[in-house]
């Protein structure tokens, strides 16, 4: 798949510059199945090349990107596309997001006056996506659903209860959880929702430019009530935006909107705090999905700001009675809301991957740096007999062929003696994810030979470890003994960087 997508980007760039790109570099797509390259070397100096295998997410992101263009609102331009092959390049808007600049400037709970100001310039801009966007998308591109409305709420809600409260065995009444889900709905449906929802609004998803603000991965986005994005940015859990700034920062945004929109201030305020509930639990449901599940502990350390942010909706008062989600936020809270740093680890995974020094090693998803990548190229090549050229290194034949050598055995015994000490001291010291990744030449042989064969002598030897094995041209599957079962998610799940959604 990577080499076959990487090269239709190529292809796609060189028919719409005139020039093949002199660089290329792959881009982390955590959770995501989307590939991202960097691409260089021709007017404009570098563009975003991209593979999206989900056509009407891809349909999506794409008609609502010229939408606000023609707009003039600052989205990324989309230089050409081919939706056939799911590919597009766009425009490069680099990798400083808004996040990152709140994680460089504020000081504890303090915020400087030029980080309130960066949110608030982002805040006086959302309103004219919500508007005047709401007035010319093509809702019938919008991906899963054209509207917020009852059954995509209803997703919402199902997703924290399956995916962070049943795997972090916070107790709770089925039936008296369900009857609150449908109070919450009714009091959310009295909003006005004729605007865009642009549905994941938040600090990674908007990117500085020389100051000013940029606006990426809005491909979920769908008709319903504005009060959702504001609050989507100002309750972003890891930004921890203070309660004062947070106050200040939404009477400038409700000024801004209610111009605009030719509503009352009063009534907009009147569900927004239920549209920040609905919000910080689709939210926990991503971490408890990510993390618990998925087993990227990352996600799980904006469990306990999101935990403080209930707290102070708890003291706040919730918008309607919800006797049964009191009761579990308030448990949610007595858990987590006094835990500094991240959760505790769910277990130790081994992440195996085969891939081609051709492509370059892979990336690292699990945001960690660690592990080991084994280069094969001392070792015979079984891909220079035409015996082999339709096979890959799981074939028997293979296995005969490499294992008849002698080096075979003494680099495997290296490695198995290195992943092993690993193992152990990860385990010991709470560790969550070890990558090993094995590179040959065209990672079909060699790398996919030793892969496989640690992958396998991992599951036979540790049964309470789960292990991910990877072959670089293939699709990722899990091969793990103690994974956790649960339901997929409804609907994708972003939260990263623009190439990362």
């Amino acid at each position: 798949m990577l080499p076959v997508m990487r090269d239709a980007i190529v292809a796609l760039f060189t028919r719409t510059f005139g020039r093949r790109p002199e660089g290329i570099e792959r881009l982390a797509a955590d959770g995501s199945q989307r590939l991202y390259y960097r691409l260089t070397g021709a007017p404009p100096a570098s563009v975003i090349g991209a593979f999206g295998p989900d056509a009407d997410e891809n349909r999506a992101f794409l008609s609502f990107s010229r939408t606000f263009r023609g707009l003039g609102l600052p989205v990324p331009e989309i230089y050409a596309a081919d939706d056939n092959l799911g590919i597009w390049l766009a425009e490069d808007l680099g990798d400083t997001t808004l996040f990152q600049a709140v994680s460089s400037a504020r000081e504890e709970d303090r915020w400087p006056g030029s980080l309130v100001e960066a949110y608030g310039r982002v805040l006086d801009l959302l309103p004219r996506f919500q508007v005047e966007g709401g007035r010319a998308i093509d809702f019938g591109a919008a991906y899963p659903r054209a509207a917020f409305d009852r059954q995509s709420m209803l997703w919402d809600l199902n997703y924290f209860k399956y995916h962070f409260l049943k795997l972090a065995h916070v107790p709770f009444s089925e039936q008296l959880l369900e009857n609150d889900f449908h109070r919450l709905i009714e009091h959310l449906l009295t909003a006005e929702a004729g605007y865009f929802l642009y549905r994941d609004f938040q600090s990674r998803n908007v990117l500085l430019r020389g100051g000013a603000p940029w606006f990426i991965d809005y491909q979920g986005g769908r008709r319903g009530a504005a009060q959702y994005d504001v609050a989507s940015l100002l309750y972003d859990a890891k930004a921890n935006v203070p309660e004062g700034v947070r106050a200040q920062l939404l009477a400038r945004y409700v000024s801004t909107f209610s111009r605009l929109a030719d509503v009352d201030p009063g009534r907009f305020l009147e569900t927004y705090r239920g549209f920040v509930l609905i919000r910080i639990m689709q939210a926990m449901g991503a971490y408890g999905y990510r993390g618990f599940f998925e087993r990227k502990p990352r996600f799980l350390e904006s469990v306990p700001y999101a935990a403080r942010n209930v707290a102070g909706l708890l003291r706040a008062g919730l918008p309607v009675e919800l006797p049964e989600l009191e009761c579990v936020f308030r448990r949610i809270v007595e858990t987590w809301a006094d835990r500094p740093g991240p959760l505790a680890s769910p277990g130790l995974t081994v992440h195996v991957t085969s891939f081609s020094y051709r492509d370059g090693p892979p990336l690292d998803e699990m945001g960690h740096g660690g592990g080991f990548v084994f280069d094969c190229r001392s070792l015979p090549n079984p891909g220079r007999f035409a015996q082999y050229s339709g096979v890959s290194g799981e074939d028997a034949s293979v296995a005969r062929y490499l294992e008849a050598v002698p080096e075979t055995e003494a680099f495997w015994s290296h490695v198995v003696s290195l992943v092993e000490a690993h193992i152990a001291s990860f385990r010991q010291r709470g560790f969550s994810d070890l990558s090993v990744a094995f590179g040959c030449t065209g990672g079909q042989h060699r790398s996919v030979y030793f892969a496989a064969r640690l992958a396998r002598h991992l599951r036979e030897r540790h049964g309470d470890l789960a292990v991910r094995l990877c072959h670089a041209a293939e699709a990722c599957w899990t091969v793990a003994a103690a994974e956790p079962s649960a339901p997929p998610p409804a609907e994708p799940v972003s939260g990263d960087p623009w190439w990362r959604g």
